[in-house]
């Protein structure tokens, strides 16, 4: 029977010892090879300035990104008038900000094409003052209104490039609009210039003959 003494001595289980000691040592290794192998996962203490791609075609601003091994991802578009449709509105992280390599960078680009709005109901229901509040609050321009014969300030009609308008039509926002107004006064001079032309067509007659 071996005594702990004998146990316990290295000469005697010099297996048990070595073993014993490598075990911590192996264990230590790992954990460090873990440890280097998530720093070059990682890129850690690596960064990359992200450059700006702000108004810059989409293609342009991707090669940009590549080149700085980023990713690039269109998650949004907006239209603003003005600008090269498929150029970058926005881009998150922002220009200037440090992240690393493989980050992948988000891009709001413009569409190039103005949303439609449809046109409300307003046609023969509403008033000049009315209607007038609500195209330019939908984002639509108005030129001198037409006015035409009919109850005073009443909405008769509304019209696009000379189109005439129904309600519920779409069309781009922005667009510039005619609206056809009422006039009372105009459905006056409209019986007055009937009767002159009337008076113009009566025959004339020479009373000599009589």
């Amino acid at each position: 029977m071996i005594s702990l003494k004998d146990f316990f001595s290295f000469k005697n289980n010099r297996a048990f010892w070595l073993n014993l000691i490598a075990m911590p040592v192996v264990v230590i290794a790992v954990i460090l090879g873990v440890l280097h192998w998530l720093d070059v996962y990682t890129h850690h203490g690596e960064s990359i300035i992200v450059p700006n791609v702000n108004g810059l075609p989409v293609k342009e601003a991707q090669n940009e990104f590549s080149k700085k091994n980023l990713r690039v991802e269109i998650v949004d578009s907006n239209y603003v008038k003005g600008i090269l449709a498929g150029a970058v509105l926005e881009q998150k992280p922002a220009a200037g900000s440090k992240v690393k390599i493989g980050r992948t960078i988000y891009l709001t680009i413009n569409t190039g094409e103005a949303p439609k709005v449809t046109i409300p109901d307003i046609i023969d229901n509403s008033s000049f003052r009315q209607a007038e509040a609500r195209l330019r609050a939908l984002g639509f321009k108005l030129t001198e209104p037409e006015y035409i014969e009919g109850e005073k300030d009443w909405i008769y009609g509304v019209k696009y490039n000379g189109k005439e308008l129904t309600s519920g039509e779409k069309i781009p926002r922005e667009a510039v609009l005619t609206l056809c107004v009422g006039d009372d006064k105009l459905k006056g001079d409209s019986i007055q210039t009937d009767s002159l032309r009337i008076e113009a067509e009566k025959p004339i007659v020479d009373e000599s003959w009589f």
